[in-house]
Parts: structure tokens; sequence; C-alpha cells
């Protein structure tokens, strides 16, 4: 049995706490108790979380886990001199650590990402890095394995970190059980993308929302203004001047951004050779697709399938 240790804090998110029914489903699925969770803060007691919701929790003492996960807050967390040093302490003796969210930054300051590669949320990525200069920031991951010390974007992503951490533990077939028993994708890369083509548009209008939801899921196609203006019910005028007034982009740049985003999940998550991949996401052809991902992550769709290799 592996005893997973979250620490809180006054002022921790509670999403933090999703990871946690990870571990739980793991238990179901394994019919065994492989994973026992505790709560733990300084002090122990009743702790706010930013919501207003309070839990019970274990104070610090001395206490012993095979993996600690620190949680995030809504912004950097403030810290105690207790906190650092529990955090710092556990390390020596902790088979991995790891933060979600802007926990990053607790374990930054106790020291343990001082010469390794580690990510947080994309909106306090640079904070960290100005904070951290012996860290290599990178704000475009889901989660990043290094060594001992595992951290993780958003909130949401820290399931993703659980779930890679069940796969190490018990294999592939388990994590994707437990995936299937709390209905989410199973396990996201952890080289993948914390950024979405579809959230970066945010269009206003039903029309131009219906074409973009449209196109992701009809890349092959070829996706011309016309067609995509005909399930928008405008013209071809109507939809491009629309288009860009709600999005900023032109209906051509919207579509590579969305057949780049779709390549580049099939390339961290798929063995599909290059012009598999792009087929599928609607490029004429492998270089065509090369040319955009260097447009758009400055590397090639190699590259950035060997990289999430290199973090999974």
């Amino acid at each position: 049995m592996q005893r997973i240790g979250f620490v809180v804090f006054p002022g921790f998110q509670v999403m933090s706490l999703a990871a946690a029914s990870v571990f739980e489903f793991a238990n179901i699925t394994l019919e065994k108790t492989a994973y026992r969770i505790s709560h733990v803060s300084e002090q122990g007691g009743m702790i706010a979380s930013s919501l207003g919701m309070a839990m019970q929790t274990e104070p610090f003492a001395r206490k012993r886990f095979d993996t600690l996960l620190v949680c995030g807050g809504t912004g950097v967390p403030e810290t105690t001199p207790g906190l650092v040093e529990f955090v710092r302490r556990s390390a020596r003796h902790t088979r991995r650590v790891a933060a979600i969210c802007t926990g990053a930054f607790i374990l930054g300051e106790a020291g343990l990402l001082d010469g390794r590669r580690a990510t947080t949320h994309w909106m306090l990525a640079r904070e960290l890095q100005q904070r951290l200069p012996k860290v290599k920031v990178e704000d475009d991951r889901i989660f990043i394995i290094d060594g001992d010390i595992w951290t993780s974007a958003g909130m949401s992503a820290g399931i993703d970190l659980a779930l890679a951490m069940v796969e190490k533990d018990h294999g592939a077939d388990v994590a994707h059980r437990v995936a299937q028993q709390l209905v989410v994708y199973h396990r996201r890369a952890g080289g993948q993308s914390q950024f979405s083509a579809l959230l970066e548009l945010e269009p206003k209008s039903d029309r131009i929302q219906s074409a973009l939801s449209y196109a992701r899921s009809h890349l092959q196609s070829e996706l011309s203004v016309e067609e995509l203006a005909a399930v928008a019910n405008l013209s071809p005028r109507q939809f491009s001047r629309s288009f860009r007034a709600e999005t900023g982009q032109s209906p051509a740049k919207a579509i590579e951004h969305l057949r780049v985003e779709a390549a580049r999940l099939m390339m961290e998550q798929s063995r599909h050779p290059v012009e598999v991949v792009a087929r599928e996401t609607g490029f004429a052809d492998r270089e065509r697709m090369r040319r955009a991902f260097v447009r758009a992550f400055g590397q090639p769709p190699q590259a950035i399938r060997r990289l999430a290799s290199a973090v999974a």
C-alpha cells in the first residue's frame, strides 16, 4: 500500500483535490487499498479553501509518504517557513513529490526545482520563471516529470498527472479503466499543449461557433470559406467579415490552427506515421504540415513527438 499525502494551506483551491479521486478509483478498480490518502497541513485541523469551504486535515508532524502532492491556489500561494521546510524535508525520503498548478511555487521555494524542468498554469509561468531563474519553466505542458519531481499545469491537469502516476504504478490498463470511471479523456500526454485553438478564438455568435465546431469535426475536408459560410447560413463575404471581426483571424488561419492542434495531439498520443497524421488532419502532405508546425511551435512534428515521449 502506498501512502499519498495532499498538502493544503489556507486559500488552497479545492479542484486540486480532484486528483485524489484518481487514487480512490484506482483502489476500486484494483479491488484493494493500493493507495491511502491523507490531507495534511502545517497545524492540522480545519483549513479553509479559496472558495470558503473548509476540510479537516492532519498536522505535518513527522509523517512520511510514498507520494507527496502539493495543492495549488488561485494565485501564487502564501507560504510559511513550516510549510516550505516540510516539503523540503519530505523530499529526502519520499519516492516522488508533485505540485498541482501553482503548488510549483512552493516546490520552488523549497529548492526542489533548481536545475529541473517544471510547469505551472500558463498565466503564472512567467512569474515562476522570474522568481526561480535556476528552473527551466515550460508554460505549454500539461505536466512534466523530471526525475522524482512532478509538476502540472492548471487544476484539471492534476487529474492527468495522477493518472500518469497510476499508470506507472499499476500499468496502462488500470489507468485507462480509472479514466473511464471518472468519465475523463484517458490521460492527456504530459507534453500536450495547455492551449486550445477553439478557446483562443472565442467567437461571440452562434453562427461562427457552429462553423468552428463543424470545422473541427471535418478537418479532413477542404473546409473552404464557401463550405463554412453555408454552415453559418451566411454569404461567403458576410462570413469572412464576421469571422475576422469576432476572432481577429481569417478563416484560413483559424482552420490551420485547428489542424495543427489536432495534428499535434495525434503526434503526441499515437505512433501513426507523419503521412497518416497529415492526411487525417487535412494537410495536403507532410511538408505542408511540417511548415505549419514550424510556424506554430518553432519545431517540426517529429520534434514534438520526441518531446512528448521524453516527458510522458
